[in-house]
């Protein structure tokens, strides 16, 4: 299975990637399984985390054959082939950046960027993207993700990323959103596995509705 259709798949089962920004290499393995046991399906290491390599190695080692496990805030396409050799298969970045996501093509990785405008949008899938992520979300509303999903491809999963709360993803699935990325939500530094676990269910429970 290609690491394009795994993030498919994976969003088929949760349409939330759990990103734990600052999470430690030690402590990796049991907030995998704290999120894994809450239906999480998609874990995301953001690179200016302590020892991100490290971190995603046991995340891929403890939970990869359960979960899609890649890294955050990839702003270097040098640090994509570090990412597959710890064991990702999914770059994710803040912003639109030709280089990065071509290198994660030629990688065999997936690519979601972030994004804000539809010439973003664009640009991003033309270079090979397999998601969007809007970023940040905070400035946008589900009106303007109604608008862009007019134009955009609807094969293209577009994620919402930045203060989505498990009360606020109903509007934003109604205008076209495919899922989210949650990252204080679900989990911040020092928070044991245990409370992760019980941060994340309420999010899980919402994509219900």
């Amino acid at each position: 299975m290609t690491a394009s259709e795994d993030l498919r798949g994976r969003l088929d089962e949760c349409r939330l990637v759990a990103i734990v920004r600052g999470i430690r290499p030690e402590e990796a393995g049991d907030i995998g399984e704290a999120l894994i046991a809450a239906g999480i399906r998609i874990i995301e290491v953001p690179l200016n985390s302590p020892e991100p390599f490290k971190s995603i190695r046991r995340l891929a080692m403890a939970v990869g054959d359960r979960a899609l496990i890649g890294a955050g805030t990839v702003l270097d396409p040098i640090d994509v082939a570090r990412v597959a050799e710890a064991g990702g298969r999914l770059i994710v970045s803040p912003n639109t950046d030709v280089a990065v996501i071509e290198a994660t093509v030629s990688a065999g990785l997936a690519s979601s960027p972030g994004y804000f405008t539809p010439s973003e949008a664009f640009t991003a899938i033309k270079a090979g993207a397999d998601a969007l992520k809007l970023f940040p979300a905070e400035g946008a509303s589900p009106a303007l993700v109604k608008a862009q999903r007019a134009v955009l491809p609807k094969d293209v999963p577009l994620l919402v990323v930045g203060g989505v709360t498990p009360a606020s993803m109903g509007p934003w699935l109604d205008a076209g959103a495919d899922g989210f990325g949650l990252g204080s939500g679900i989990y911040k530094p020092g928070q044991s596995a245990e409370q992760v676990g019980e941060q994340a269910r309420p999010y899980v429970a919402g994509l219900g509705r």
